[in-house]
């Protein structure tokens, strides 16, 4: 290939026996038998084993020899005796007899972490020393995932007829969602640029300029707290908008991709649900799940038995449904045979880390109902919620109980956590559906003002008839999300791609015309001069290669993250800047 080596290591096999070889890489471990001294070479692709004895001019200099110096070697290819036929390697039947080589370059610091070891040195020493941190196996795998995913993605939307084209790093703070990356102007002083937290007005301003079909791979900037799923700063998502399009159009496209993909790289031994992927209202899945991004490996459901407690002689509940809560109800499917005490851990969870009052619970034995529950519970009331929807006297019911709101989320984490302690979680599937039909709008429960809930550049469903003869909190609006196994993917919608239905929809947020022209003044002038219906989609790039990888951490699967604490410890910044730098930019510190 070239002066410092032949062939990349992984291509080196039995078909090579009997060949000198130039190979070059780094040291990845030493083994002096005394006699023998094996080197374990290793490159981007591969591990090569070097030997040489102590009869060799060379064995004394190779003896000094460390992990991580990069060297490059040359010596004949051998077969390795079958006893020692590493059947791990693409070059474990064969070994390299060292003849001659040559120090690259030195790795002259004790190492921070061991590159050959799995072993878990933290984060905060991980992220400083991170060029290490990759070349471990784990991280090579995961960056070739990535290339790999976005090579196939670009192949799928070329195939399909889009076009790959940029948006601006530098433009104007957004409005709407998370906190911004300001950027300020040396030029224009006490003016700011902000980094995109995502494309939405470019694109759909592509779809203005008449391009019929646009996608990137775009990386969006979002100065918000770290999650597990989230990391602080960068990340980038598969980024598409369509013309003259439906939201069946938007959601075919996606969910072939991502069939495509994950069917293309999954571990082995996973599956991927069919095509088309379930599809579910949101209100069906707050209903189901208590939340819009179910689970859909968890068989848990919330089921609403509200109508049973009244006139049950629990007084709690009936006070509190009196105010306005609702029962939820879940089967702990699979708990049949549980002690008590897996019912009360539950009750104490609830209270201890949900800061709730407690978990009701009603558990069974020998087909009958026990517990503080059942107890206090009319039997006709207890007996017709049992048989009306159809529980079976074997595995035990928990029961959450709360205002419409507080009673889905803290009944979508009691589905979550019972899962979890009941095991019925299948960690080999990969199962996708869609939410769609989300409300236009919402009411703050602080202010009592009306907001958009979701996407404030949605079409409303109905049109503008809808927002002039409909109650906002009924209308809903063509978005939808696209969730794996809990996880969100994407938001999408079909875009509000006219300028009356656009003024309208925002007058009953409270934005009169003016404040469209100052925030959204290019996407507003646009659309008076003739754009066609059109949506899109962007999954999260980084959560498809987490979930891919089998990593909860995303930080796993980027190559320089930022930590919990939004810093790069490795370029260590965020910096102070100078005064004559702040000088420039017409800021001072306070």
């Amino acid at each position: 290939m070239n002066n410092y080596r032949d062939h990349y290591l992984k291509d080196i096999n039995r078909s090579l026996i009997g060949q000198k070889l130039t190979v070059s890489g780094w040291i990845n471990r030493s083994r002096d038998h005394g006699n023998l001294l094996f080197l374990d070479l290793r490159d981007s692709t591969s591990l090569l084993q070097c030997v040489v004895d102590n009869t060799s001019k060379i064995f004394s200099d190779l003896s000094k020899i460390k992990n991580e110096d990069v060297l490059k070697i040359s010596g004949l290819i051998t077969e390795r005796s079958k006893e020692t036929i590493n059947s791990n390697l693409e070059t474990g039947e064969v070994e390299l007899q060292i003849e001659s080589f040559s120090v690259l370059s030195p790795c002259s610091r004790s190492l921070p972490l061991e590159v050959n070891s799995d072993n878990d040195y933290g984060e905060e020493v991980r992220l400083k020393y991170r060029y290490l941190d990759l070349r471990r196996d784990k991280m090579q795998k995961n960056l070739k995932l990535r290339h790999d995913v976005i090579s196939h993605v670009r192949n799928f939307m070329n195939k399909e007829g889009f076009m790959e084209l940029a948006t601006p790093i530098l433009t104007a703070p957004s409005p709407e969602g998370a906190r911004d990356y300001l950027v300020p102007s040396r030029i224009h002083k006490g003016s700011f640029y902000a980094l995109p937290q995502a494309p939405q007005q470019f694109k759909q301003l592509y779809i203005a300029s008449g391009i019929d079909k646009y996608f990137q791979i775009a990386p969006c900037f979002r100065d918000e707290d770290s999650r597990a799923d989230r990391s602080p700063g960068e990340f980038y998502q598969i980024d598409m908008e369509m013309s003259f399009a439906t939201q069946e159009d938007v959601l075919d496209i996606i969910s072939r991709l991502l069939f495509n993909i994950f069917n293309k790289f999954k571990s082995e031994g996973k599956t991927v649900n069919n095509l088309p992927f379930p599809t579910l209202s949101y209100k069906q899945s707050l209903e189901q799940f208590g939340c819009d991004k179910p689970d859909l490996r968890n068989p848990l459901r919330l089921i609403d038995v509200t109508k049973y407690f009244n006139g049950s002689g629990l007084k709690i509940f009936e006070s509190l449904i009196q105010k306005g809560a609702i029962v939820n109800c879940i089967q702990a499917i699979g708990s049949e045979g549980r002690p008590r005490s897996f019912y009360d851990n539950l009750n104490k969870w609830a209270i201890e880390d949900q800061g709730k009052k407690g978990l009701g619970y009603i558990n069974f034995e020998n087909m009958e109902a026990r517990g503080p529950l059942a107890k206090n519970f009319n039997a006709e009331k207890l007996n017709s919620m049992i048989n009306e929807n159809k529980f079976n006297q074997k595995d035990g019911l928990l029961f959450v109980c709360d205002i419409p709101q507080d009673s889905y989320d803290f009944g979508s984490k009691v589905i979550a956590k019972t899962g979890q302690e009941l095991d019925l979680i299948d960690k080999n599937k990969y199962e996708f559906c869609w939410i769609v039909d989300y409300p236009m709008y919402e009411r703050d429960l602080t202010t009592g003002k009306i907001d958009f809930s979701h996407n404030p550049f949605s079409m409303p469903q109905g049109g503008m008839d809808s927002l002039i003869g409909d109650d906002p909190l009924n209308v809903l609006a063509y978005q939808y999300d696209i969730v794996c196994n809990g996880i969100e993917l994407s938001s999408g919608a079909i875009r509000n791609h006219r300028p009356d239905i656009m003024k309208k929809a925002f007058e009953i947020a409270g934005y009169d015309e003016e404040t469209i022209k100052s925030k959204f003044s290019a996407l507003y002038e646009a659309f008076h001069y003739g754009v066609p219906p059109h949506g899109g989609c962007a999954p999260g790039l980084d959560r498809i290669i987490m979930l891919l990888s089998d990593n909860e951490n995303i930080r796993e699967v980027i190559a320089f993250p930022f930590n919990q604490k939004a810093q790069d410890l490795m370029m260590n910044a965020p910096v102070d800047i100078n005064d004559r730098q702040l000088k420039e930019l017409n800021i001072k510190k306070v």
